[in-house]
């Protein structure tokens, strides 16, 4: 690990990043080009006081998955994310590993274009690797859960509940069972993978319902179609969802949409404006 040399890389990302790239306000009183040490600890879900000690060089060995976590904050692209991984003493992504680092244009999509519909970035073991303000106002802030558990199957085994989608009693066992099958799938491709492995032995220690159907060795992927999003103010929406798949980093984009017209359309629209902004008297 190369601490001197990881310091200058982080500091000089970080000011090249400018806060309308990740989707936070300039404001007007800014002292630092780029973003602050307290937006980049934010966007990577790490405390404030580790990102000053990376960049102070006396910070600890940063662990695969902070790396990942701090590229997709910095917006690094490939080249730049693998000098991050070596500086830190760590091998870059390979093909053997699941893809935790979003490509700058994919980024670019989902964060600066698609700024009218909720829009998301799966891995293919379901980590939550990046959000638009839109999917934040809809579905919560991501950045509350912890880097390690990020993670959509993680969530619903062995979190604490707090989720917003909503899923009709006859379908929860399929939907279960789905989400257990496609780790499945997952491990046949990357057989290797750390992340998925630490994941998995978690999964079948922690939730006797995991365990189960592990056990019946099942493989399938995700399907997303419609979605119920019980929202505390707007109440329960009931979108299409749709699955755009990244086929040469394995991760997919998942979009939130309305038919024009619709209630649905509506609440999108006020979403839109408002953002996470808590307000009242709207839910009946």
């Amino acid at each position: 690990m190369d601490r001197s040399e990881l310091a200058t890389q982080l500091r000089q990302a970080r000011a090249r990043v400018r806060p309308e790239d990740v989707g936070l306000p300039a404001g007007s009183r800014r002292q630092v080009p780029g973003l602050r040490r307290e937006e980049v600890a934010q966007l990577a879900g790490v405390s404030v006081d580790y990102v000053v000690r990376l960049e102070q060089g006396r910070g600890p060995r940063p662990s695969v998955s902070v790396l990942a976590a701090l590229a997709r904050a910095l917006r690094l692209d490939d080249a730049d994310r693998d000098l991050l991984f070596r500086l830190a003493g760590s091998e870059p992504p390979g093909a053997d590993r699941i893809a935790m680092v979003v490509r700058a244009s994919v980024l670019r999509l989902v964060l600066d274009r698609m700024v009218d519909l909720p829009a998301l970035v799966l891995s293919a073991k379901c980590d939550v690797l990046a959000w638009n303000p839109m999917a934040a106002a809809l579905l919560g802030d991501f950045s509350r859960w912890p880097v390690a558990q990020r993670n959509i199957i993680w969530q619903h085994f062995l979190g604490d509940g707090d989720h917003r989608i909503m899923v009709p009693p006859e379908e929860a066992d399929a939907m279960t069972a789905a989400r257990v099958a496609s780790l499945h799938a997952a491990r046949a491709r990357y057989p290797a993978d750390p992340g998925l492995g630490r994941l998995i032995t978690e999964l079948r220690s922690g939730s006797a319902q995991f365990e189960r159907l592990w056990s019946e060795r099942r493989a399938g992927q995700l399907r997303n179609t419609r979605k119920t999003v019980d929202h505390p103010e707007l109440g329960r929406l009931t979108l299409d969802c749709d699955t755009l798949l990244v086929p040469d980093s394995d991760q997919a984009v998942i979009v939130y949409s309305a038919a024009p017209g619709t209630p649905e359309a509506t609440a999108l629209d006020l979403l839109r404006v408002t953002g996470t902004e808590r307000f009242t008297n709207l839910r009946t």
